[in-house]
């Protein structure tokens, strides 16, 4: 079974989060030959190379926990699209359900429901 669906998601797969794994440990890498040729000795130029690893996987969790505190995740967002297509398709049943009604049955459920006063006009 897939990662993901049909419905243009962005999820992670195990091979997306295999290649994001290699890819920040060659970023650590990489950020450590970067501090060694800036001049950064031996300790000092692994230490820089974690501390901007460090920002960021910081960075990445700070935006993962404000999309998780605005509600705009991608599940969230499936739902919300899914919940709308819903309720217009059943708004859509029931009008067609309510207009096939006599119109003595439409007016009795519309005083049911108080949308028609019971007043007697005339």
């Amino acid at each position: 079974m897939a990662a993901e669906s049909g419905t243009g998601g962005s999820g992670i797969t195990r091979a997306k989060a295999l290649i994001l794994g290699v890819g920040i440990f060659a970023v650590g890498g990489l950020g450590y030959w970067a501090f060694a040729a800036a001049g950064f000795e031996g300790f000092s130029a692994g230490i820089a190379a974690q501390a901007v690893l460090v920002l960021i996987v910081l960075g990445w969790t700070g935006s993962y926990l404000f999309r998780v505190v605005t509600g705009n995740m991608t599940y969230m967002q499936q739902r919300r699209r899914y919940r709308d297509a819903y309720d217009s398709a059943t708004e859509e049943e029931l009008q067609k359900r309510f207009e096939a009604l006599p119109p003595a049955e439409q007016e009795r459920l519309l005083r049911e429901l108080g949308q028609l006063d019971d007043t007697p006009q005339g």
